[in-house]
């Protein structure tokens, strides 16, 4: 049984491209909403879910969270995917960086990973809007990795790392 996020549909949160803007515990500037602390946000169960939900080749969705965990968990695959060679925590530093720098495609474009999973962008304030909000997750998603795939004396973690053979939903990331 796959696991499904934990943050129900609330209609007060926001929304772009039927993506739910949610709170995150961040230092980093972006459009998210902050979350208390003390509680576990979208990142916190993206990252603890990832090893058992990388098994599965469906995933019903059953509220707009569960949409954002599975471009978390893709996106995690695709980190863990950079990470695997790299052999000090420095140059995954690095590596997880330089994959922050990318552009972030938003749905329609080439290159977003599941096309259909959001709607369609209705204006260019609505494209930016996730744009931001994916960039800004993604680089908190990578911060966070980094300290679950590397030992405290920066060496590799094997048991994270050997997940990035795994391919979700049967996608081959490149």
């Amino acid at each position: 049984m796959v696991y499904h996020s934990s943050f129900i549909d609330d209609d007060e949160i926001t929304k772009a491209c039927g993506c739910p803007l949610l709170p995150l515990k961040t230092h980093i500037k972006g459009p998210a909403p902050a979350a208390d602390s003390d509680k576990a946000d979208i990142v916190d169960e993206a990252i603890t879910f990832f090893r058992a939900n990388v098994f599965f080749k469906n995933f019903h969705v059953k509220s707009p969270a569960d949409k954002l965990l599975i471009y978390l968990t893709s996106y995690i695959n695709i980190a863990l995917k950079r990470l695997e060679t790299c052999r000090t925590l420095a140059v995954g530093t690095k590596a997880i960086i330089n994959l922050g720098l990318e552009k972030v495609p938003v749905p329609g474009e080439p290159g977003f990973p599941f096309p259909g999973l959001f709607t369609l962008p209705q204006s260019g304030e609505e494209a930016e809007l996730l744009r931001n909000y994916l960039k800004q997750i993604r680089e908190e998603t990578s911060g966070r990795l980094l300290n679950c795939a590397y030992r405290a004396n920066g060496t590799p973690n094997k048991w994270w790392l050997a997940f990035a053979k795994r391919k979700f939903m049967n996608v081959v990331i490149l």
